[in-house]
């Protein structure tokens, strides 16, 4: 049974090797609980999914001015440019649905 770890790379590595990294039992107990302030001051580190699924990561080739374009107009929106485009993508989408009833 393949299982996936959200990783493609991981996913090669054990294909590779054959089997999965061995698990370590960690022991927690001297470790002190975290006061709550600072849990207040944490942050969520990585990328939530948005929506209902996670997003897939893909590579596409653009043109220099292209980027170059996106990335400026993510900038002023204070969005990544990934965000950015996968908006732009989006609002084509559902206007080609709109279009097409």
């Amino acid at each position: 049974m393949k299982t996936s770890h959200g990783s493609s790379a991981l996913d090669r590595q054990v294909a590779r090797k054959g089997k999965a990294t061995k698990q370590r039992k960690i022991d927690f107990s001297d470790i002190p609980e975290l006061s709550e302030r600072q849990l207040a001051s944490m942050r969520r580190v990585g990328r939530p999914p948005l929506g209902g699924q996670p997003r897939k990561l893909i590579a596409i080739r653009l043109d220099p001015k292209v980027l170059e374009w996106v990335k400026g107009a993510a900038t002023k929106k204070g969005k990544p440019y990934q965000s950015f485009i996968n908006d732009i993508l989006a609002r084509e989408m559902q206007e080609a649905e709109e279009f097409a009833r």
